[in-house]
């Protein structure tokens, strides 16, 4: 059942992604500038901002626990509020860690070689 609380919570699930995930990328790209490749630059990055990722989704986590085992008047929906976050966050904190890296390695690939592609179809001036 998709009530309004659940699509607020959807929002927010949402902009905590983000958040995780351009700070990632940002200190990637810091990595970069310091001389790491790519990959060495994802990796650090993710290494770098996984305890602060991990203390900010578990509070935010564990802060939704009463949510979802709430009781009383209009408890449905703070309980599918609740659900929805609490699963959302999970399956959010673990996606950003793995997928950001990963597609951070994969955009700079295709970066890397697409700048080539063009640097040998432009005619030497």
């Amino acid at each position: 059942e998709s009530n309004i609380l659940a699509q607020v919570g959807f929002v927010v699930l949402i902009a905590l992604a983000a958040k995780n995930a351009i700070l990632i990328v940002e200190f990637a790209k810091q990595g970069e500038e310091a001389g790491l490749t790519p990959a060495e630059a994802a990796i650090e990055a993710a290494r770098t901002r996984l305890r602060p990722i991990l203390m900010t989704s578990f509070a935010f986590i564990l802060g939704v626990v009463p949510l979802m085992i709430a009781s009383g008047a209009g408890a449905e929906m703070r309980q599918a509020l609740g659900t929805t976050v609490f699963a959302g966050m999970v399956g959010v904190t673990f996606f950003g860690l793995v997928f950001t890296p990963t597609f951070y390695m994969a955009c700079r690939w295709l970066a890397d070689r697409l700048r080539a592609l063009i640097r040998r179809q432009t005619p030497a001036a």
